[in-house]
């Protein structure tokens, strides 16, 4: 018979199953973690960027940028991140770097970028704009780049102090479809938390997975996602006390193991057991 692990200090999510909503460098590094502390990730990419309506106006911003004519890059989002690793983006050592919070700096880190600047406190678009009018008293060269349907806080804070702002739509986000098999896991309570890292995922999360059973914890990564999570719906168990990765996985430690009655009973029909790090 199959008993789950016992948790200890050095491994507080042993026989947990958590589902990483974002694949990637960043992604795999969550999964890292997650068997560092003695949990089995099933990463399932819930979302991803879809090329921007306007991609000569992003090439040529992409362009400028290298060339060395910002002296500040703003990034609100990890799938941001995915853009500018995608067009293999060149930072030169003069343009600093801010990064609306810690998963999007992790993100960041992931791919190579260093990361500058990221919010002391408010880790949104507002947040981000007071701290940089804080830091630079005279006007810059400023590239924000944003999602399609992003509010321009940023752009607009900026320039009202000032600033020379170009702001270009990076991407429109979209959702991905995870397999039957994944939704099935998620159904039965093999999935015993599932983080959700922002507010596009909040919704694939609610949109993608019906009758998400009680007991399994629904982790979000902030306030502000978590706000955006109930918004669309989602119910939020837990919010982490710092917006970083190590943040959120503690959050979920505060929990009792859940597990579903057939969590440890061999799969049958359509559902075949493979390991965990192929789903």
């Amino acid at each position: 018979m199959n008993t789950a692990a016992t948790p200890t200090p050095e491994k507080p999510l042993a026989g947990w199953r958590v589902l990483v909503p974002r694949g990637g460098p960043w992604g795999d590094g969550v999964a890292a973690t997650l068997r560092s502390q003695g949990a089995v990730p099933v990463i399932a990419p819930l979302i991803n960027f879809a090329p921007s309506t306007d991609q000569a106006t992003l090439e040529e911003a992409l362009a400028d940028l290298s060339a060395g004519r910002f002296a500040w890059l703003t990034v609100t989002s990890a799938t941001t991140v995915d853009v500018l690793h995608a067009y293999r983006a060149t930072i030169p050592p003069e343009t600093k770097v801010a990064a609306v919070g810690e998963t999007t700096s992790a993100a960041l880190q992931a791919v190579g970028y260093r990361v500058d600047l990221v919010p002391d406190q408010d880790n949104s678009a507002a947040g981000m704009a007071e701290q940089l009018i804080a830091l630079e008293a005279e006007p810059r060269d400023i590239l924000t780049l944003r999602s399609e349907i992003a509010k321009p806080v940023l752009t607009r804070k900026l320039t009202e102090a000032g600033h020379r702002v170009r702001s270009v739509v990076a991407y429109r986000t979209v959702g991905v479809p995870v397999t039957e098999r994944i939704a099935g896991d998620v159904r039965s309570g093999r999935i015993n938390a599932i983080l959700v890292t922002s507010g596009s995922v909040a919704e694939q999360v609610r949109q993608q997975f019906a009758g998400i059973p009680d007991a399994t914890v629904i982790a979000a990564i902030g306030p502000r996602t978590a706000k955006d999570a109930r918004r669309v719906g989602l119910p939020v168990d837990v919010v982490a006390d710092t917006q970083t990765v190590d943040g959120l996985l503690a959050a979920v430690a505060r929990f009792p193991l859940p597990h579903a009655a057939d969590e440890f009973a061999p799969r049958t029909g359509a559902f075949p057991l493979l390991p965990p790090e192929n789903e």
